[in-house]
């Protein structure tokens, strides 16, 4: 799994590289979005523009990875592709996650929740 990370004031913006979340990177990702966010600030954008394809061990990671971050953090997504757009609403976590149409507007939005 390759995350790419870039911290600004009170942000830190994880890209995913890989175009898949799925049951062989699911535990991996999930690893490593913990030890990269131990000392982010308030806000952690996760940008998931390339993942192409993420099945219900992906979707259980990323909950994971927002439960990890919980009370004092948030998870906010941006740039959700169509099929990965698709898995949430059909799941209904569309209404649990902040979406923003892209990594641009989730960083001009100042706050999220």
């Amino acid at each position: 799994m390759q995350l790419q990370t870039q911290t600004r004031p009170k942000v830190l913006s994880v890209l995913v590289l890989n175009d898949r979340i799925d049951a062989a990177s699911a535990i991996q990702f999930k690893e490593q979005m913990r030890d990269l966010t131990q000392s982010a600030g308030p806000r952690v954008v996760l940008d998931l523009g390339r993942v192409q394809f993420l099945d219900s061990s992906g979707l259980g990671a990323i909950v994971a990875v927002r439960k990890l971050l919980a009370p004092d953090r948030v998870l906010e997504l941006s740039s959700l592709t169509p099929t990965v757009e698709k898995v949430f609403r059909l799941t209904r976590m569309d209404s649990i996650f902040t979406i923003h149409p892209s990594h641009a507007v989730a960083i001009a939005n100042g706050t999220g929740g």
